[in-house]
C-alpha cells in the first residue's frame, strides 16, 4: 500500500528567499540557552541540536499533533500514513514515515535554501510543521484507506495560519478533489499501478481489492482523474503482455518508460512530462521511491533494477518548477531493506525537499481554490 509522508497546503503563500549577500552569517539557534555552552560567554542567543540529536521532524520542523485539535494552524503540514498491509512483495513501508524524518535530519543544517531553485522552503511567510502521523489500523485494508482519508480531510478543512484566504486566494473548508475537481496526475514509479482488481490481487473480496497496484483504478472509478492528461514516468517492469500498456489507457495516462533517459534525456523526460500535463491544470503529484534503481534507493516494497539515480529524478522534479501543483506524496519507504547508511530514506527526504521548495517558491496557485495536499 502506498505510504505517504505528505504536505498538505492549507495555502500556498509566496516564500521565496534568496542567498544573504553579505558574509557576516548568523550560527543556527536552538531551544537552549547559551549558558550550557559557556565556553564563548557573553555571546547570548541560544544553542542549537547537533544534526544528530533532538527529536526527529521532517527537515527539523516544530511538531504539532495537528489531528489532537482542530485549532492548530499552518500553511504546509506533514502527515504520515504507517501503512502496508497492501504491498504485495515486500512490507515494511509502516515504518516509512519514520524512516524519512531520519533521513531529512540535514535538511535544514545549513538553513535551507535550495541552490538550484533558488529559494527557500524554511524561510518566508508560510507556517510549516510536521504533524505525525494519522492512526492506521495494520488489520484490514478498507477500514485503514478511510482513516487515511479522513485524516487527510482533517488537516485539510482548516483556515491557513496566513492570511491570504481573507484576501480571496482561498476557499477554506474544502478538501480534494471538491475543491477542484478531477485533477491531473503526474506519478512516478516502475509500476503502473491503474491494475483492476480481479487482474491484480484476483478481487475476492473489498479488502484484498484495495492493495498497491489497484489505487489509480479505484480514483479513475471514482472520477477523480481528469482523462488524458496524466503521466506515468519511470515505468519498466515485466507485463504480461503489450495488452497491459492498452488497457492502462482507460484511466487517462500516458507513459513514459525509464529507458527513455537513454536516448532522450533528463530535458526530454521533462518536455514529455510538462507537455502532457501543462501549467493550467492541477496537478497532483505521486512519487514511488522504486522509481530510483535499487542501487540508489533499495529500501523499497517491489525493487526494479533499471531505474534512474537520485541525482536524475530530482533534476526532472527540478524540471517541473512552475506547474500547479495542488499536492504530493512519497511511499513504500521500507527502511528495513536499506543500508546503514541510510541511502533510502534520504533520497526520499531529498525528493520531498524538492517538491516543497517548489510549492512554496511558486506561491498561491494561479487558477482555481489553492487548498493543497501535497
Amino acid at each position: 500500500m502506498r505510504l505517504v509522508i505528505a504536505g498538505v497546503i492549507a495555502l500556498a503563500g509566496l516564500a521565496v528567499a534568496h542567498g544573504n549577500p553579505s558574509h557576516d552569517q548568523t550560527p543556527i539557534a536552538g531551544p537552549y540557552k547559551d549558558i550550557w555552552y559557556n565556553t564563548l560567554p557573553g555571546d547570548g542567543g541560544t544553542q542549537a541540536d547537533s544534526v544528530f540529536s533532538g527529536i526527529s521532524t521532517f527537515g527539523r520542523l516544530p511538531y504539532s499533533p495537528c489531528l489532537a485539535t482542530d485549532d492548530v494552524q499552518y500553511d504546509i503540514a506533514f502527515i504520515g500514513a504507517p501503512f502496508d498491509t497492501g504491498t504485495s512483495y515486500r512490507p515494511g513501508a509502516r515504518f516509512g514515515p519514520s524512516g524519512i524524518r531520519q533521513g531529512s535530519r540535514r535538511l535544514n543544517l545549513y538553513g535551507g535554501y535550495n541552490v538550484p531553485l533558488q529559494a527557500n522552503p524554511f524561510s518566508g511567510a508560510m507556517k510549516i510543521l510536521d504533524c505525525g502521523d494519522i492512526p492506521v489500523t495494520s488489520y484490514d485494508n478498507a477500514w485503514a484507506i478511510q482513516q487515511i482519508e479522513e485524516g487527510h480531510n482533517s488537516i485539510l478543512m482548516r483556515r491557513p495560519f496566513t492570511d491570504a484566504d481573507k484576501k480571496g486566494q482561498s476557499q477554506t473548508g474544502k478538501t480534494l478533489p471538491p475543491a477542484y475537481g478531477p485533477v491531473t496526475v503526474i506519478h512516478f514509479d516502475s509500476h503502473l499501478d491503474t491494475w483492476k482488481p480481479k487482474v491484480f490481487g484476483g478481487s475476492p473480496s473489498e479488502v484484498a481489492a484495495i492493495n498497491h497496484g489497484t489505487y489509480f483504478y479505484h480514483a479513475a472509478m471514482e472520477g477523480l482523474l481528469k482523462n488524458d492528461t496524466n503521466i506515468h514516468a519511470g515505468i519498466r517492469t515485466t507485463l504480461s503482455g503489450p495488452s497491459d500498456y492498452e488497457n492502462d489507457g482507460y484511466c487517462g495516462f500516458e507513459i513514459v518508460e525509464a529507458r527513455e533517459i537513454d536516448t532522450i534525456g533528463v530535458e526530454g523526460i521533462i518536455k514529455k512530462i510538462r507537455d502532457r500535463v501543462g501549467t493550467v491544470n492541477p496537478v497532483y503529484l505521486s512519487i514511488d521511491i522504486d522509481s530510483i534503481d535499487p542501487a540508489f534507493a533499495p529500501a523499497t516494497g517491489t525493487p526494479e533494477t533499471g531505474g534512474w539515480s537520485t541525482r536524475e529524478l530530482r533534476s526532472i522534479i527540478r524540471g517541473l518548477d512552475g506547474i500547479n501543483f495542488i499536492g504530493a506524496d512519497i511511499v513504500e519507504v521500507a527502511p528495513a531493506y536499506d543500508t546503514n547508511a541510510e541511502l533510502t530514506t534520504m533520497a526520499a527526504a531529498d525528493v520531498l525537499y524538492e517538491v516543497l521548495t517548489i510549492m512554496t517558491k511558486n506561491g498561491p496557485l494561479s487558477v482555481g481554490d489553492p487548498t493543497h495536499e501535497l
